[in-house]
């Protein structure tokens, strides 16, 4: 799927079975909430805390699509194409960091 497909796609379910977008405020509070959640699970996985009983069957994809719905929710109310954005933010990073990480001596 494109990142427009997507985008059209969650635009047409908010607008169909959503009802409507949640304000930007609102919807920025619940992308912290689910990036919290994604953090959960990798502290958990990933990292030194251990998993609760009500963590052990989080699903990583589920948590990191939770993120990724509603990042496109702010991106469509918000009038941000993703596909141009996403192509210059790399295009920014290819020019500001041709060397920087290569040259990164904590990295070697």
């Amino acid at each position: 799927m494109e990142i427009k497909e997507a985008q059209k796609l969650v635009d047409d379910w908010i607008n169909s079975i959503g009802v409507r977008y949640f304000n930007e405020l609102t919807n920025m509070a619940i992308l912290t909430e689910e990036v919290g959640e994604l953090a959960r699970i990798i502290s958990r996985k990933y990292g030194e805390q251990s998993f609760k009983e009500s963590d052990k069957n989080r699903d990583l994809g589920d948590e990191m699509a939770d993120v990724l719905w509603v990042l496109i929710c702010l991106a469509n109310q918000t009038g941000v194409d993703l596909t141009d954005a996403l192509k210059k933010n790399i295009e920014k990073k290819n020019n500001r960091d041709v060397n920087r990480h290569k040259e990164n001596k904590k990295l070697k």
